[in-house]
């Protein structure tokens, strides 16, 4: 396993920001890249899920911005950056396992398509970074590496072919039918781009292609670039 990366630092976090297409393994390869260095790690399509799960609670619908909008005034969201003890919590309520139902993820991309909502999150995910105290943290989502941490010392979009990002989804959800889960993989990839450019790198943005790698070489890819970009290698 490689050694935690020793990186001097001014007492802020380094951010590794993780870009990339549904499918391309950015949670799982972060989270493992995160426990592996000793970073935190902060899913930041958690927050969305959770307003989402927010809006629904108190009876609003998705589709209505204003009520999304609206929503968020009273959106007390909290999350643990800790890769091995994962929750997501809203006011007192611990929505870790509600956020990945059904009903949320068919709700989710009407509170992610709002630019307001995009703007209040982002400076959220920013004060969770530099609150967490960590050496460094692992941040994924989209536009993460362009508009979240344009600065971010390192910066890497992790992509994977079509085919490839598909078949791994579908194995991920037994039961599910492949056509059907290539399928909606396509729906995701068509609403996600009406908001932002996902599968082109910006410049400084380093690509990590993982379609002829498996999992832990693509851990060792991630963690490869992030030694080059410290200074490490």
């Amino acid at each position: 396993m490689p050694e935690p990366i020793d990186i001097p630092t001014d007492g802020a976090p380094v951010t590794v920001a993780i870009d990339g297409p549904a499918g391309s393994g950015k949670s799982s390869v972060s989270k493992q890249v995160a426990r592996v260095l000793g970073f935190g790690f902060l899913d930041t399509g958690a927050a969305y899920r959770a307003l989402a799960w927010h809006v629904l609670e108190g009876g609003g619908d998705t589709d209505d911005a204003s009520a999304v909008v609206a929503s968020i005034e009273d959106f007390d969201y909290a999350i643990s950056l800790d890769p091995d003890d994962h929750w997501v919590r809203v006011g007192e309520t611990f929505v870790t396992d509600a956020v990945r139902e059904p009903r949320v993820t068919a709700a989710v991309s009407g509170v992610a398509r709002v630019p307001a909502v995009r703007e209040r999150v982002n400076v959220l995910f920013r004060a969770l970074v530099a609150a967490s105290g960590a050496d460094g943290v692992v941040v994924e989502g989209r536009d993460i590496t362009t508009v979240v941490f344009p600065d971010a010392p390192v910066r890497i979009l992790l992509t994977a072919a079509p085919e490839v990002r598909a078949a791994r989804r579908s194995a991920e959800l037994t039961g599910e039918d492949a056509a059907a889960v290539a399928a909606a993989l396509h729906r995701r990839d068509a609403s996600d781009a009406k908001v932002v450019d996902f599968l082109t790198a910006a410049p400084g943005v380093t690509v990590v292609d993982s379609t002829e790698l498996d999992f832990d070489r693509t851990v060792d890819a991630v963690i490869d670039v992030i030694r080059t970009a410290t200074g490490e290698n």
